[in-house]
């Protein structure tokens, strides 16, 4: 592997994000290096991997224009689709609505990303960590030895706890309700026999958060959950509630029983929304280091991807002299930031009602299928609004 002194634009973190940015800033034209300290991309995983399909993606986000990433990956990065997502309230009463998504194998579709980004002209270089930015210069190390490199553009993609963002100024310390544990069991010998994502909330369970069960196929399915300390009970931990999850639920540890654990999956989520500035200097940050992810459901595959296309482009076009760097801010902003912000406002509302689960459930029979799956989108209407504060009101 030869790495050159100067690149125009690096790339640090091949997750989705990154991995698209590299693509999109190389088939501009520019020199491009992709860097990620893990040495199998997609290894380890670090979120369920559930994928809205491209029709559901466009509702989502109306005013994006979408890499051809989310729309055209190989058939064989799918685990199983699904055409249904149920909500099940602490009360046990469920409510959900038709929607085509897919279960992905992660490890291929991120290592599809990365093919892609090679197959563009981007160089790749794994194993491989940033220990310290200064200004232009990127110093690393890993298994092809330490070596500095020159950047005009450095896209940080590193994930929440961003290094390159924090280096930056960017990316401050996270309030702890804005910071959400995803813990995942996938497990196997499960009776799950309908294409359901189903979400499950109550604070004994999930406080704060919801838990839920992704089918994988092949009585296969991948249950976790998404929790904040701060809502949880002195003394559990993460994987306490998960466990309490899988064997206790009435309704979920009957799906579950018998099964068995063949791997854990853990990661952080932001669900804060974006900090107030996502450029500085020559860095931009992209996926979840710049909060693209919709806090109604934690998703955030899409939206990394969508934000890692408009960061690429933007770098390449600031190196081409077209355009100020600052563009970037404009641009994703544009397609994605009222999504992102209307998302943190509604889990906002949310979180005092889940403290109560007579008042979780009193909201599931108010929301009709419909809104809730607007909710989901990242939207809310006015008549959902006007309802849940008159539900904090009451508390």
């Amino acid at each position: 592997m030869i790495i050159k002194d100067s690149y125009d634009v690096v790339v640090v973190g091949a997750g989705p994000a990154g991995a698209t940015a590299a693509n999109y800033a190389a088939k501009k034209g520019v020199s491009v290096l992709l860097i990620d300290r893990k040495k199998d991309i997609g290894v380890p995983l670090q979120c369920g991997g559930f994928l809205p399909g491209f029709s559901v993606l466009e509702e989502l986000v109306p005013n994006a224009e979408l890499p051809y990433t989310l729309k055209e990956f190989p058939a064989n990065c799918i685990n199983a689709t699904t055409s249904y997502q149920r909500f099940i309230a602490p009360d046990g009463y469920s409510k959900g609505f038709e929607v085509t998504g897919y279960a992905l194998d992660r490890k291929r579709f991120d290592k599809y990303l990365v093919h892609e980004a090679a197959s563009s002209d981007a160089h790749v270089l794994i194993g491989t960590s940033v220990t310290s930015v200064d200004g232009k210069v990127l110093k690393c190390e890993g298994v092809f030895g330490n070596f500095s490199v020159n950047a005009k553009v450095i896209v940080g993609a590193d994930g929440p706890s961003s290094f390159i963002g924090r280096n930056a100024g960017l990316v401050l310390e996270h309030d702890p309700m804005d910071i959400a544990t995803a813990l995942e069991y996938e497990l196997m010998g499960v009776n799950i026999d309908e294409p359901s994502v189903e979400m499950y909330f109550g604070k004994d369970y999930v406080p704060g958060g919801y838990a839920w069960i992704i089918p994988q196929g092949n009585n296969s399915a991948n249950i976790g959950i998404g929790i904040r300390r701060p809502m949880c009970k002195k003394g559990m931990s993460y994987r306490d509630y998960l466990n309490h999850f899988m064997e206790k639920h009435p309704i979920a540890s009957k799906k579950l029983k018998g099964s068995t654990i063949v791997s854990v999956i853990g990661g952080l989520v932001p669900v804060g929304g974006a900090p107030s500035r996502t450029v500085s200097g020559n860095v931009i940050l992209a996926g979840d280091a710049a909060g693209h992810l919709i806090a109604t459901n934690g998703g955030g595959i899409s939206t990394a991807m969508l934000g890692g296309k408009i960061a690429g482009e933007t770098a390449a076009e600031f190196v081409q002299n077209k355009i100020p760097l600052n563009e970037y801010e404009i641009r994703w902003r544009q397609q994605m930031g009222i999504e992102i912000k209307t998302a943190v406002y509604t889990r906002k509302l949310m979180d005092n009602l889940m403290k109560s689960d007579t008042m979780v459930s009193a909201a599931f029979k108010m929301i009709s299928s419909e809104h809730m799956k607007a909710i989901q989108c990242g939207k809310l209407p006015n008549t959902v609004r006007s309802n849940l504060l008159k539900l904090n009101k009451g508390m």
